[in-house]
């Protein structure tokens, strides 16, 4: 799953064992790199997901609510992911409704009908 991406693109085989290696070392699932999909929970599911996004070291990662469907556990660890990401270099939006998931971003902006309406900075 993680994987597969980097076939399309051609990147020969072990150098996509590499990035999908140290791409599921980051997420902490490593020892789920044989699961399939139905195999993981939902928390592992987002991780697997974020990894896939990771192994093109991106520097921007868009996570559309990252966290929706979740148990607390598995936002928490989905959030101290992106958390860990962000502090690492890779810019982080993040879109949410939950108010909850917003108070642990560095930047919160609030839109209302596609418009910006308030806008604050958190260090």
């Amino acid at each position: 799953n993680v994987e597969l991406p980097l076939r399309y693109q051609g990147i020969a085989r072990t150098r996509r064992r590499t990035l999908v290696r140290e791409a599921l070392e980051l997420v902490s699932l490593e020892t789920r790199a044989k699961a399939f999909p139905d195999e993981l929970s939902g928390g592992e599911r987002q991780r697997i997901a974020v990894a896939r996004a990771l192994v093109h070291t991106p520097e921007l990662l868009l996570a559309d609510e990252p966290t929706g469907h979740l148990d607390k556990r598995a936002e928490a660890e989905v959030l101290d992911l992106l958390e860990t990401l962000n502090g690492i270099g890779t810019t982080v939006l993040m879109v949410t409704h939950s108010l909850e998931c917003a108070s642990r971003a560095g930047r919160v902006v609030h839109l209302r009908g596609g418009r910006v309406v308030d806008a604050d900075q958190r260090s």
